[in-house]
């Protein structure tokens, strides 16, 4: 469920003027990608216009805002993960990507939900059970990467599994050079 600044069912609507200022209209003031970072965070839903095209400009707004974070040292993407999407760019698969990639967020993130509570749950009669404090090992970082690397894949995958019903449709430049 999003939630609105201005308290309307619309999202917020932020303005990007040409001189990369951003402006909240539900609160009449100017805001900066750092506000916009926090309101994901927190929930509210909002749409970026360029204020001079009125294009809406929401996904190259949030992608700066994860490259700002990247380069801040808060690496949530591996470079290896990064460098699997680039590939997905321009091949017969591209379109399946996105819903693939979405689908496993949302999957990760209820989860991840579960997974709290269950830590909850179970964190809260440590105090009474001596002995129990590492009882529940959280996975350390080579322990994500391998997780991440399974996830991946299980992309690819799932990726050749789709790629005959790709190319029957899609013929990439190789086949093109054959027919010729």
């Amino acid at each position: 469920m999003s939630k609105t600044k201005n308290g309307k069912s619309e999202p917020t609507v932020i303005k990007k003027y040409a001189n990369r200022r951003l402006y909240d209209t539900g609160r009449s003031s100017y805001i900066t990608l750092e506000d916009l970072c926090e309101m994901v965070k927190d929930g509210y839903d909002f749409v970026v216009y360029d204020a001079k095209s009125g294009d809406d400009i929401t996904h190259s707004v949030l992608t700066q805002i994860i490259a700002d974070q990247e380069s801040k040292g808060e690496n949530l993407l591996p470079t290896s993960f990064l460098k699997n999407l680039i590939g997905f760019y321009g091949d017969n698969i591209q379109a399946l990507v996105p819903n693939y990639l979405e689908q496993t967020l949302d999957a990760f993130v209820k989860n991840q939900e579960q997974i709290r509570e269950q830590f909850q749950k179970s964190f809260e009669g440590m105090n009474q059970m001596p002995g129990m404090n590492n009882m529940f090992k959280i996975p350390d970082a080579k322990e994500l990467e391998e997780m991440q690397r399974k996830n991946m894949e299980l992309l690819e995958n799932t990726m050749k599994m789709w790629a005959p019903f790709t190319n029957m449709y899609s013929p990439n430049k190789e086949d093109q050079k054959e027919k010729k």
